[in-house]
């Protein structure tokens, strides 16, 4: 494949559809070919999937969340991500398969381990050339979350704990990784952070 895939990664409130917007409209403005997309719901597929992993009323077992979650997103690579990437362009999507592993497999406290390979058979095997993680403190990015008045999703109503091993999984990941993620200080100024992630893209493309 030709193109360039860039996932943005982090907890809930740490602003990575902000950086991801700001990212696309540089690269837009550098001529490139951009497909933004997002998980869960990046397909028509995914809207129905999404309906129920985000807005079910009701118990989900962690097992049956994971493998809708890799369902959508096999789906979303093989109709949307692969097509785009052989046609040689950009592809930026809110959230990939480290969210499962760290959401799923950490915060639910399943197998991160069988998370992973859950979704890399989904997938394929197809990894992000970037991985840009955006790291924030669990109290911090849910007093962030709060601030926009928006009634939460059944994710996002996850207790503290929830988000702070989902965090610490990031991380790990991230450690793990190192040539793949970029971790950025979401504390840092908006601008900065965008700064900092263009360097990194710059040296892909």
């Amino acid at each position: 494949m030709s193109g360039l895939f860039i996932s943005f990664e982090g907890i809930d409130g740490v602003g990575k559809s902000t950086q991801a917007d700001l990212l696309e409209k540089y690269l837009l403005g550098q001529g490139k070919t951009v497909v933004r997309t997002l998980e869960p719901g990046g397909t028509e597929v995914g809207v129905e999937i999404r309906k129920i992993l985000l807005h079910h009323r009701g118990e989900l077992a962690p097992r049956a969340e994971a493998a809708l979650f890799a369902a959508d997103r096999a789906h979303h690579v093989a109709s949307k991500i692969r097509p785009a990437l052989e046609r040689g362009e950009i592809v930026i999507t809110d959230r990939y398969f480290d969210s499962s592993v760290a959401y799923q497999g950490a915060g639910r406290e399943l197998s991160m381990e069988e998370v992973r390979n859950l979704s890399l058979w989904a997938v394929g095997g197809l990894l992000p050339d970037l991985t840009v993680l955006l790291d924030l403190p669990a109290d911090i990015a849910r007093s962030r979350r709060n601030k926009t008045g928006t009634e939460p999703d059944r994710l996002e109503s996850e207790k503290i704990e929830f988000f702070e091993r989902a965090r610490q999984a990031y991380l790990g990941l991230a450690e793990n990784e190192p040539e793949r993620f970029l971790v950025v200080d979401a504390a840092t100024d908006v601008e900065k952070m965008q700064e900092i992630i263009r360097a990194r893209v710059s040296g892909l493309i």
